[in-house]
């Protein structure tokens, strides 16, 4: 059976990334092939991402590179380091700048950028978000979906929804 997951912030080919937020890589070839086996390691081929922006960043190379060697149908909600040929790329399952989705019987608004208030906010609904590579805290409803919080690897809505429960109201 097909499964969903979530991730941001990847960063593929950005060797700045290392260094500004304390990555565990000694290289960005490491960092990439780490990404690349941890996402594989989770993701089948029939099932779907939802990549919610700043999937690589000015490598030299096109988003193509990473896209080919990576598993699963992958949506991609634009990120600020999501250059336009990134974004128009036509391997992506859909290109945006935000999304909702109905997943598991909750209504989730996916964006890169942390909101304070969003659709159906005050009826239950969910915030996914990146950008802020873990420096902003989420509570309930919103949470930082990015590498950076997750052990770089994507993550599923039950891990998403059991880590809202321990977030402040």
């Amino acid at each position: 059976m097909a499964k969903t997951w979530f991730v941001a912030d990847t960063h593929f080919g950005h060797r700045g990334i290392i260094e500004m937020c304390f990555r565990p890589f000694a290289s960005i070839e490491e960092h990439d092939a780490a990404l690349i086996s941890n996402w594989n390691s989770r993701v089948g081929g029939s099932d779907t991402v939802y990549h919610l922006g700043d999937f690589s960043h000015r490598s030299g190379r096109d988003c193509s590179h990473y896209l080919d060697r990576l598993k699963g149908k992958v949506h991609l909600i634009h990120g600020n380091h999501d250059r336009e040929a990134t974004r128009a790329d036509e391997r992506w399952l859909s290109s945006t700048p935000m999304m909702h989705i109905n997943h598991q019987g909750h209504h989730i608004t996916l964006c890169h950028y942390a909101m304070r208030v969003w659709p159906k906010s005050h009826r239950g609904s969910l915030h996914l978000y990146g950008h802020s590579h873990g420096r902003l805290s989420g509570d309930r409803q919103s949470l930082d979906v990015g590498v950076d919080c997750w052990g770089y690897y994507p993550i599923s809505l039950d891990e998403i929804l059991e880590r809202l429960q321990t977030q402040p109201d």
